[in-house]
Formats: structure tokens, C-alpha cells, sequence
């Protein structure tokens, strides 16, 4: 699974980053809220996975936090270097995180997840996080894959996975991880499926 997507979003990662530049702040308003309430819970170093070009990285850095960030492509990393120069970004897998963090936010970075490994992933974010620690997960909700073929001129051929919150509060729940916070929206103009963020706990004791 890595080495495709690795390759999909090193080809688009500069047109990718003018794309979503405004989010969220702008764009998306409440997706901000979501961070915010993130913010508000979380102490302790903070982990974005996924972190694509990092616009959500530096909103969670200009919510206070004391955040870094993590991308699989190489060339995402470096588009997020290049527009956060004060955030410290690094390559690396999802699957492959330290330990003892305060917060951990993975926003859409597990859409190209197969099924059968999503359960595994979920165990390595609980064990990522301290007791009492805290995930912030955002993904798309549906039952179909959507396949990009193409985008930016480049083609991709990247399945899109959507799910349903109560399975994903369910896998979350056999981690480990109690779903404190569970917010749904529909599609923006300029998305394909609704959207749903769930803002989970790692017990303290």
C-alpha cells in the first residue's frame, strides 16, 4: 500500500499544497472548531500523521500547541518545510510512531487504510499516546470507495476509503481509545461525501 500512495502524492504535492492553503481556517470553519476542541483537551507534544503539506500542523501550532509533523512522501514533507519553516516535519510511517505523546491527529491520513489493517493502525495510535493522551481522526463517511484515476495532471489510481463513525468508534473502542467527542457535517461544495471527526481518549489509569 505505501509505495503507491508514497508515489501519488509526491507527484502532486506542490499543486496539492496551493490547493488546500486556507484550510482550515478559512475555508472551513467548522473543522477549526474541531481542532480547537482538540486544543483545548490536549496536553504535551502533539503528533500530526499524515500531515500532507501541513496546513493543519500549523493551525494546531497557531492553537497553542507544541506540534510536529509526519508524511509518508518525501515531497510533502518538503512543500511543508518549505511553508511552515518553524514546524519540524519529518518522512516517515503511521505505523512507525514514538511514543508518549499528549496528542495525536491523523485528518483523512487514513483514507488508503485497507480494512483489515485499520484495526492494527488504531492499536499503534493508542500505544502512541500517553495515559491520558488524545486522537483527533477525521475521515469520510460512506460505505463506496471513491478512485481518483487522475488529478493535477498525473495519474494516480487511488482508492478513497469512506466509513461509517460507529464502526470506526467501534475499532476505535477495541484499541483502547474511548470516542469522547463525535461530530458530523455534510459535503462542502467542493468535497465528494460528507465528513465526520471523532475525538477519542486514551484512559489515564
Amino acid at each position: 500500500m505505501t509505495d503507491p500512495v508514497r508515489a501519488a502524492y509526491d507527484a502532486v504535492a506542490a499543486p496539492y499544497a496551493d490547493m488546500t492553503a486556507g484550510e482550515p481556517d478559512g475555508r472551513r470553519p467548522l473543522d477549526r472548531a474541531v481542532l480547537a476542541a482538540f486544543a483545548a483537551r490536549v496536553e504535551g507534544p502533539v503528533l500530526d500523521v499524515g500531515c500532507g503539506p501541513g496546513h493543519v500542523t500549523a493551525c494546531l501550532r497557531d492553537l497553542g500547541l507544541a506540534v510536529s509533523g509526519l508524511d509518508l512522501s518525501p515531497a510533502m514533507v518538503t512543500e511543508a518545510c518549505r511553508r511552515y519553516p518553524g514546524i519540524a516535519f519529518s518522512v516517515g510511517s503511521m505505523t512507525e510512531l514514538p511514543r508518549g505523546l499528549g496528542g495525536l491527529v491523523s485528518w483523512y491520513s487514513t483514507v488508503h487504510t485497507p480494512d483489515d489493517e485499520l484495526p492494527g493502525v488504531f492499536a499503534g495510535f493508542a500505544d502512541a499516546l500517553a495515559p491520558g493522551g488524545r486522537l483527533l481522526l477525521g475521515f469520510s463517511v460512506g460505505d463506496v470507495p471513491f478512485h481518483l484515476a487522475a488529478a493535477f495532471g498525473h495519474t494516480l489510481g487511488l482508492d478513497f476509503l469512506r466509513r461509517r463513525p460507529e464502526h470506526v468508534a467501534a475499532l476505535l473502542a477495541d484499541a483502547g481509545l474511548h470516542v469522547e467527542v463525535r461530530v458530523e457535517r455534510a459535503a462542502d461544495p467542493d468535497e465528494r461525501a460528507p465528513a465526520a471527526f471523532l475525538l477519542a481518549a486514551r484512559p489515564s489509569a
